[in-house]
């Protein structure tokens, strides 16, 4: 066995090695990637110029967005080579750079979406104080706080790796280089890296889910305590898109950093690495966008500024008969038309005599 410093490079062994299905496969995860990319990015553009979503709800999607780009960029393009390529392999520093970067935008995920829970849940219990609570201070603050969080995340558990041992040749059973299989290739003892992973996960993940379950039991148990159903439905759609999203979230990611080793399998293990990673952060605008009618009309603003800006552009095309003025009439737009038209006739002809001559 030799030490981390012999292993300059690993080898992640990807989803499968059977050419055919690689193409296939680099075809689809280019697909889901400029998904991702384009609605995130769209959903950005709208809230910043778009002013009636200037408000802390939208202020956190926008930040959700680029958690979730961060998240995909961090992850799809090196996988997308690694279809391409034969040695499909990726050296020691670059892998724990990767690593860090997915414990970051996991990190900041989970507590941007407490952080938007918790600002459901002063829209809806506490509407009559939702602007004195949830000021531009507090949002910059709960933003900030949970990319904070991402990065703490991500120090905890990186710095414990870099004393980890590794073999010479050593293969990740993964498409990138997560925590969990990059702890199982590793030749030393890992139990320190495993101890501190299940802690942070269970600390960071549990508290952030904490947050997020008592700001839905008071959304929930103050939406029961309408009157009409009309009053219900609209109170909660507007916390419908990011329940959803919480959930597809948390059952994935969690079972995949708490598990136990007897439970693990290849296929499981990517399965729910490419849910929480890769399907996840496209499909969040996409059902931010189905769900939330201020997003739809707000799309809708956008296509029409962009026709309008399109058709002012477009070059005018006037009928040659708008521009050609009648014989008929010439003299009467212009009385000496008729008299200038003849003697710039006969000047030219005088002209064109002495040169000749």
């Amino acid at each position: 066995m030799e030490n981390q410093t012999s292993a300059s490079e690993f080898v992640l062994l990807g989803l499968t090695s059977d050419p055919h299905l690689q193409s296939f496969l680099f075809f689809v995860f280019s697909v889901i990637y400029f998904i991702t990319l384009f609605g995130n990015m769209v959903i950005m553009i709208v809230i910043s110029t778009d002013t009636h979503l200037h408000s802390p709800m939208y202020f956190f999607l926008f930040h959700l967005a680029l958690t979730d780009i961060c998240y995909a960029t961090t992850i799809v393009p090196y996988m997308l080579v690694n279809f391409l390529v034969k040695q499909k392999t990726i050296e020691f520093s670059t892998c724990i750079i990767q690593m860090s970067l997915i414990l970051l935008s996991a990190g900041s995920e989970i507590f941007m979406l407490s952080a938007m829970a918790y600002d459901r849940y002063v829209a809806i219990c506490k509407p009559l104080h939702y602007q004195e609570v949830m000021n531009r201070l507090v949002c910059s603050q709960l933003v900030g706080g949970a990319w904070a969080m991402g990065v703490l995340h991500s120090i905890i558990n990186t710095l414990p790796m870099l004393n980890v041992q590794f073999c010479k040749y050593t293969e990740i059973k993964h498409f990138s280089c997560e925590l969990p299989p990059l702890l199982a290739a590793a030749c030393g003892g890992t139990f320190l890296n495993k101890l501190v992973l299940l802690s942070s996960a269970a600390i960071f993940g549990s508290s952030s889910f904490l947050l997020t379950l008592i700001s839905y039991i008071y959304i929930i148990s103050t939406v029961l305590k309408i009157q009409s159903a009309k009053g219900r439905h609209k109170a909660f759609s507007t916390c419908s898109s990011h329940l959803i999203i919480v959930v597809l979230l948390y059952a994935t990611a969690l079972f995949q950093y708490t598990k136990p080793s007897s439970v693990s399998s290849f296929v499981l293990d990517q399965l729910f690495s490419i849910q929480y990673s890769i399907l996840t952060p496209m499909l969040n605008p996409i059902i931010y966008s189905l769900k939330n009618n201020d997003v739809k009309t707000a799309l809708g603003r956008m296509l029409g500024k962009i026709q309008v800006s399109q058709s002012v552009f477009l070059p005018l095309h006037i009928p040659s008969s708008v521009c050609t003025v009648p014989p008929t009439t010439s003299n009467i737009l212009h009385p000496q038309l008729g008299s200038f038209q003849g003697a710039t006739t006969k000047l030219a002809e005088e002209i064109q005599g002495q040169l000749s001559a």
